[in-house]
């Protein structure tokens, strides 16, 4: 089968596409999916750079990542084995199944769940498809089959599959801080995350107000946001204190050093990113003084992707594809999602 292998950390160049991969067989429990697209994510190119070792210390976007003595806990849940075949976002259709799976879902459109936590035996653990476990970028996968959900839409593949990641990232933020009719502000709401959540906190009900550049303000309004603000922006200066009763933020960076001062007392911040930069600065005061609380966002609870199933065929969200690429031009296709001159996802295309 096509497959593009990760073969360590490091550049591009670690990427290698093959058409001799041999085809996974399912194991208990377990599914055969014939994939048909899978959308890129900024967590493909940090595990190929390391990002995730403590010795970086600049945003993804900045960093040529960790070196070979560094990279060890360089995944999402510490050192991942290569080679590897990521892609956390798949669409396709079961062509398999293992020992304890019903052979009536053969046949299933399907979409993977990034977080495969039925392969965990922690509470809260993080076995990540496409990082702990090989991924969508690849003809055949294997998933857990309680992982793998059936959709019934009219939405393209290549919609399905830019969804999993970004959608489910989005909504586990959302559902965290249990978003309601509140005035949220989201950081980053152009990329993937970030436009997802916009639909899904104006599908809550929520005052959304975005923050992205102004060339992609016009797309960014159309998914929902009540009113779009220029990243480069002082945003304390424009909204003033205590004027936000939760803040999503993927970007982190020098974003965050106004965070505690925009939130109003008792007010919720969430990251699950740090595009601008991991390290950031906290005066404690407004911490306790305003009884703030500050979550992480990795983890997601079951309901949130099955949830996500029922927003796409209830029509309650959109996808938002940006640009395809065939699989065999991956690092073309990451090079233009590095580029961040987009909207919302990039999809590769398998061959059939």
């Amino acid at each position: 089968m096509a497959a593009v292998y990760l073969t360590g950390y490091g550049d591009d160049d670690k990427l290698q596409y093959v058409t001799d991969a041999p085809v996974p067989a399912p194991g208990p429990h377990e599914v055969l999916i014939r994939v048909t697209a899978a959308g890129v994510n900024n967590t493909d190119i940090n595990t190929r750079i390391g990002w995730y070792a403590r010795e970086i210390t600049t945003g993804s976007t900045d960093t040529a990542g960790a070196t070979d003595e560094q990279s060890a806990a360089s995944g999402w849940n510490g050192d991942i084995d290569f080679p590897r075949i990521q892609g956390a976002d798949a669409c396709g259709r079961i062509v398999g199944v293992g020992t304890n799976v019903d052979p009536a879902r053969i046949g299933e459109r399907v979409l993977v769940a990034t977080l495969q936590d039925a392969y965990s035996d922690i509470e809260m653990g993080c076995i990540t498809w496409g990082s702990e476990r090989d991924g969508g970028f690849a003809q055949y996968a294997v998933a857990h089959d309680t992982e793998t959900f059936a959709v019934e839409c009219d939405w393209t593949d290549v919609e399905l599959a830019s969804i999993p990641c970004a959608y489910s990232t989005a909504e586990g933020m959302l559902h965290r801080v249990d978003l309601g009719a509140e005035r949220v502000l989201i950081s980053g709401a152009s990329g993937g995350v970030g436009s997802a959540a916009v639909q899904l906190a104006k599908r809550r009900g929520a005052e959304v107000i975005a923050v992205a550049s102004t060339s992609k303000a016009d797309v960014v309004r159309e998914l929902g946001a009540d009113e779009v603000v220029d990243r480069g922006a002082d945003l304390l200066e424009r909204f003033g204190h205590n004027s936000f009763d939760v803040i999503v933020d993927v970007v982190a960076g020098p974003f965050f050093a106004q965070v505690t001062q925009l939130l109003r007392t008792g007010g919720r911040y969430i990251t699950a990113g740090a595009i601008a930069g991991p390290i950031v600065e906290l005066d404690v005061r407004d911490l306790y003084l305003k009884d703030l609380a500050l979550e992480g966002s990795t983890y997601q609870d079951p309901e949130v992707f099955s949830n996500l199933v029922g927003y796409i065929e209830r029509g309650e969200i959109r996808p938002v594809v940006a640009a395809t690429y065939p699989l065999a031009d991956i690092v073309e296709a990451q090079h233009a999602f590095l580029n961040k001159e987009f909207v919302g996802k990039i999809v590769l295309v398998h061959p059939e």
